[in-house]
């Protein structure tokens, strides 16, 4: 952990939430005029998409398992590592991108599913901001976590986070609905290795719990509004009076046990800034004060 250069993750797996928590970010730094640098996870996998395709044919022939983006065959987690280091010691490091669809394909001149060129992130941030699967994860190797000034879990229940990355996955990249189903079965062994532990070591989790039947998420019934929803944040170090304002802040929300509040699911964004901002604020004062005194 870094006061100097702090450190913000928001971490789940692919279909939890965790862009929508990442948009939260960006208006509570637009809104403050924090200088904050925003970094992918998706860019640090290891193979591009043709690549890993073709790598998971040959997994499942050669080697009697599968592959994932959840595990660490599949990740660039010593880079991220780095990154991290390198961030909170000096506020520096080096990223790119994934390019997922066409647009962003189109700008850089490559093809859907490859990365751009690493290169030096914007220097003289306020924080930098991670959204991905790893901002919590710890192996023999790595120890990411530790790096971590905010970690956030994004977690649905999970017939929603199926569903919810159906969904996505068939609209925005084309995958028929048989494909997304493989991906879940194939990745389910790395999901549970490398994925869940990280909710043990978040600061805030926040899991959205469907209101009404999503008993067969392959059954194409689309995904629950907000108002079919509730969401649970729990905190790993929860303060009474914070959850007594959150309360009386928030609509139709209430304690549901010493460390978790439960909200409505149409107040999840006004939820995040209540709870986020002042976190935010904190990070950023403390380490322009910090920067100031060296």
């Amino acid at each position: 952990m870094s006061r100097a250069h702090p450190i913000v993750a928001v971490t789940g797996a692919s279909g939890a939430g965790t862009t929508s928590v990442q948009e939260t970010f960006k208006s509570i730094c637009a809104d403050a005029k924090f200088d904050a640098v925003f970094v992918e996870g998706d860019s640090f996998h290891r193979y591009e998409r043709e690549e890993m395709r073709k790598l998971i044919d040959a997994w499942e022939r050669t080697a009697g398992r599968t592959i994932s983006h959840f595990g660490p065959e599949a990740n660039l987690f010593g880079e991220l590592e780095t990154l991290f280091t390198e961030y909170g010691e000096r506020g520096m490091g080096r990223a790119r991108q994934y390019l997922h669809n066409e647009d962003a394909a189109r700008l850089h001149g490559q093809k859907v599913g490859t990365f751009t060129e690493w290169s030096d992130i914007t220097p003289d941030s306020d924080l930098l901001i991670y959204e991905g699967l790893h901002g919590g994860i710890v192996t023999d190797a790595v120890n990411i976590s530790q790096h971590v000034d905010l970690l956030i879990g994004v977690t649905p229940t999970i017939n929603l986070e199926w569903i919810q990355k159906l969904y996505r996955d068939q609209k925005d990249r084309g995958h028929s609905i048989d494909d997304v189903t493989q991906t879940i079965l194939r990745r389910m062994p790395d999901y549970i290795e490398y994925i869940v532990p990280q909710y043990s070591r978040t600061h805030i989790n926040f899991q959205r719990v469907p209101t009404v039947d999503t008993s067969n998420p392959f059954s194409n019934t689309g995904i629950p509004s907000p108002n079919e929803s509730l969401i649970v944040v729990r905190f790993n170090d929860p303060n009474q009076q914070e959850i007594e304002d959150i309360i009386n802040a928030v609509g139709g929300s209430f304690q549901s046990k010493e460390d978790c509040i439960v909200v409505p699911g149409q107040t999840f964004e006004q939820t995040l800034k209540f709870i986020l901002s002042p976190r935010v604020q904190k990070l950023v004062t403390n380490g322009r004060e910090e920067r100031n005194h060296k």
